[in-house]
């Protein structure tokens, strides 16, 4: 299949596996993270325009199409890093095998679930109304994309963005069951990166997830939500860099 992959920069890699919003590279934060960096992010089937394969009907398509993805590239001692929904897909990938990448990041990423089944742990991002979910995801919401300022191309992508991220997330709802049980096979230094106003996955969920994956670590940053990478990018790319020096 045809696959859209963005590189940018140069330096030991980074694959970054973007979230429900859509291709992270047009941030300010990945123009920094370039300058030491080369960031790989492929743009899942169904965002920024591109077709869902017929065959594809939940986040497993996605991921092993990236297992493929890797191998293809011949990825060695690679950052692995995904946010939200992309983090999800980071995290499977790496409980399956981490032989080649040197380090996981996660940023706000769902995939979990770690209330009882009747708890709402991750915010319904198809259901809620559109003003209170632009306070959920955003400290500031002049940050947040405005449809009403958009052309019709662009709704059209907006649109067909969140189908596609409906279509990958939706059953069971932004979790897998029995990741919980795999994320212990994570065995190369992780970073969790969260917001900490994140009224979509909160910093609480967030401190779950890092408690599954053995010496992970979190980094909280004020004065963002569920993108951090996009409200606060000097204080992502430090944390980030920071990191990945070690």
């Amino acid at each position: 299949m045809d696959l859209s992959v963005v590189r940018k920069g140069s330096g030991p890699q980074i694959l970054v596996l973007h979230g429900g919003d859509g291709p992270v590279d047009r941030f300010p934060f990945a123009d920094r993270l370039a300058e030491k960096f080369e960031i790989i992010q492929p743009v899942h089937p169904g965002f920024a325009g591109t077709p869902i394969p017929e065959h594809f009907d939940n986040l497993q398509d996605l991921i092993f199409l990236y297992l493929d993805l890797i191998d293809h590239l011949n990825l060695s001692d690679a950052i692995l890093m995904g946010f939200s929904m992309g983090g999800w897909a980071a995290a499977e990938i790496a409980a399956i095998n981490t032989q080649r990448f040197s380090k996981l990041v996660l940023v706000d990423s769902v995939g979990i679930k770690v209330g009882g089944p009747f708890d709402r742990d991750i915010a319904d991002v198809f259901a809620t109304a559109a003003a209170e979910l632009t306070a959920l995801s955003w400290h500031d919401p002049s940050k947040a994309p405005d449809p009403n300022s958009m052309t019709d191309e662009e709704l059209q992508t907006f649109a067909s963005d969140r189908i596609a991220h409906g279509l990958y997330t939706w059953e069971p709802y932004m979790h897998n069951p029995k990741l919980p049980y795999r994320l212990h096979r994570i065995d190369i230094p992780t970073l969790l990166i969260w917001g900490a106003g994140d009224g979509i996955v909160t910093p609480t969920y967030g401190e779950a997830f890092r408690d599954m994956i053995p010496g992970a670590k979190m980094v909280v940053i004020p004065d963002a939500a569920h993108s951090p990478h996009v409200e606060q990018p000097e204080a992502f790319a430090k944390a980030f860099l920071e990191f990945a020096s070690k």
